[in-house]
């Protein structure tokens, strides 16, 4: 027993995960990966900032409809991704070293045939899945042409979002932030030739997007190549059901809550579409601006997901080498950052609302009042919205995947779906904006009772 426990502190000097202060390696792992979401949040940011000033709302309304797409990918890249990372980490923690490298080959494969299968079913449903994602008919046309063009680069964005978890958990978040930067670089300089030089429009916004996407997904193989940890071998890349299946159940939490935001857009979408026909506003009017609202709120949580992803090694690590101190420790770390992210955003979305909006083109206006009015109540309790997506991937990361997925389907499905459903039928448009707000208070309730019952149950001393 004394040689196994000695073996055991010997392992922990060697990986920094159990060893470094617990604030230094959240800094060290939360800023890249902050960085590289913010920058991911940008492939779809700057498409929109182009197409609002050379196409105008019906090309913000077709990105909008375009959107449930590459959230499915993103949801099929956090499941394989953080489910393998979570997995590779916990599996490192407890000294199971060959084992935890399995997990990463299976992993991707996992990643690029979710990409692979998602483009064909993109290429072949195209218009129907537009039409039931809410799209009227003048929006149609726009919406194809992008995602026609956006859905070859499916695989590589997959394999990119999802294969940036992978690297960070080797230990390598800054080159995990790399791999996002450099892609939505290219993205935004080719942006500005084909769309305001070339006059390509949709087209020319697809195209940038897609080939920022495949030069990411090249420099994360190349990465893979080297890989730190272990050497990545043939073996490590057959598919074996016990690594995919608990990989999936790790990562399935993530997958969810975005399947689940998934789901509040398409039923969004056409909620704006019908209620918008029905007021002063018409059809375009709520989509295009209801889709500037969510991307910019995207940038905002893309900082909070990037907070809780790095802390997702330190905590899996830990609480696999039973050292809860320091689990408790990472988790009140990005808790407490990820709350005063949440009050800036909502003093920016409440003060400048009207200046952010122009940022994504000009319109009448009922275009910047319905905007105005929706960034502001849309967004009402954002201040707390940093609370879930933290705690959810908290869960993830010890292994404890039915509690991250039921707080992952908290706003979205238990508490946004039915309002969305019922709200609008007795205020008519403004009760699509106002389901926001209520759904967000409720899940946060639900989350920061969840946490306490949880942190109650984990021993308080270490076990190691």
């Amino acid at each position: 027993m004394e040689n196994e426990g000695i073996e055991q502190k010997a392992k922990e000097k060697e990986n920094p995960l159990g060893s470094e202060p617990v604030g230094s390696l959240m800094v060290r792992f939360a800023v890249p990966s902050i960085i590289a979401m913010l920058v991911s949040a940008l492939y779809n940011i700057v498409d929109q900032l182009f197409i609002g000033q050379a196409v105008g709302t019906l090309g913000n309304a077709a990105t909008n409809v375009a959107f449930p797409l590459t959230t499915s990918c993103i949801a099929l890249a956090l499941m394989f991704g953080i489910g393998g990372a979570s997995c590779f980490n916990l599996n490192m923690g407890r000294g199971e070293r060959e084992k935890a490298v399995y997990y990463i080959g299976n992993a991707l494969v996992c990643l690029v045939g979710s990409g692979l299968l998602l483009c064909v079913i993109s290429q072949l449903f195209l218009t129907p899945l537009l039409k039931g994602f809410g799209a009227p008919d003048n929006v149609l046309p726009y919406a194809q042409t992008y995602v026609r063009i956006t859905s070859l680069g499916f695989p590589f964005l997959i394999l990119t979002t999802g294969g940036c978890h992978l690297i960070r958990a080797d230990g390598s978040p800054r080159m995990a932030m790399t791999c996002n930067l450099v892609g939505a670089v290219i993205n935004t300089v080719l942006d500005a030739l084909f769309v305001m030089v070339f006059h390509w429009g949709m087209a020319g916004a697809a195209t940038a997007t897609v080939t920022g996407q495949v030069i990411s997904a090249l420099i994360v193989i190349r990465y893979m190549k080297g890989f730190r940890t272990e050497p990545l071998l043939a073996r490590h890349f057959k598919l074996r059901w016990s690594f995919v299946k608990t990989t999936a159940q790790i990562g399935m939490a993530s997958f969810f809550n975005q399947i689940a935001m998934m789901v509040v857009q398409v039923i969004m979408n056409n909620s704006l579409t019908h209620y918008g026909a029905m007021s002063s506003y018409g059809e375009a009017i709520p989509l295009a601006c209801v889709g500037i609202v969510i991307k910019v709120n995207q940038v905002f949580f893309s900082i909070v997901i990037g907070l809780a992803q790095g802390s997702q090694p330190v905590e899996s690590f830990n609480y696999g080498a039973r050292r809860y101190k320091r689990v408790r420790k990472a988790y009140s770390l990005a808790a407490t950052a990820g709350i005063v992210i949440s009050v800036v955003a909502f003093l920016l979305f409440q003060l400048f609302p009207g200046q952010i909006l122009g940022l994504f083109g000009t319109g009448e206006p009922e275009y910047f009042e319905f905007g105005i009015r929706c960034f502001r109540i849309f967004l009402f309790f954002i201040w707390l919205d940093a609370l879930q997506p933290i705690t959810s991937t908290f869960f993830t990361s010890i292994g404890k995947p039915a509690k991250g997925i039921f707080l992952s389907l908290t706003r979205q499905i238990i508490f946004f779906v039915p309002l969305l459903l019922i709200l609008p039928r007795f205020m008519g448009i403004d009760g699509c904006i106002y389901t926001a707000p209520i759904a967000d208070f409720l899940a946060a309730v639900v989350t920061i009772i969840t946490a306490v019952i949880e942190f109650r149950k984990m021993p308080r001393e270490d076990e190691a």
